[in-house]
């Protein structure tokens, strides 16, 4: 079952990172179809959050098709995100640590690697479809 976190510095909504944690979950194949979500309930009590912020994010994962609410049973996951590759994410995920290690030793805070890794995806991303 999903945990969820938030980061009260991001200034995302809480809303929108319960959703974002879900479909990183379905995408890394953490979550998969017929899984039951945590109920609102729970969510609130480990989270200290509004119960409508929790059913906000569970609507608006049900109006993208992810996930099914069953009165009085709970949400459960309707459909994946993962793909055919994820049989390779253990492998990418050792070297990606390796890499995060190597950039902590160059200096980079946490900040600084986000910002490497998201400029290097945008250019790469732009690079292939020019």
């Amino acid at each position: 079952m999903i945990e969820f976190h938030l980061d009260q510095r991001s200034g995302v909504a809480t809303y929108l990172q319960i959703g974002q944690q879900v479909r990183e979950a379905l995408r890394l194949g953490v979550l998969d179809v017929g899984d039951q979500l945590p109920t609102v309930r729970e969510v609130v009590a480990d989270l200290a959050v509004n119960p409508n912020t929790v059913a906000k994010a569970y609507r608006e994962l049900e109006r993208e098709g992810l996930v099914v609410a069953q009165p009085g049973r709970g949400t459960f996951i309707a459909s994946t995100l993962a793909a055919p590759s994820l049989e390779h994410h253990e492998t990418l995920r050792r070297d990606l640590e390796l890499w995060l290690e190597a950039a902590e030793r160059a200096g980079l805070d946490e900040e600084s690697i986000r910002a490497l890794v998201s400029s290097t995806l945008r250019e790469v991303l732009v690079r292939r479809v020019a």
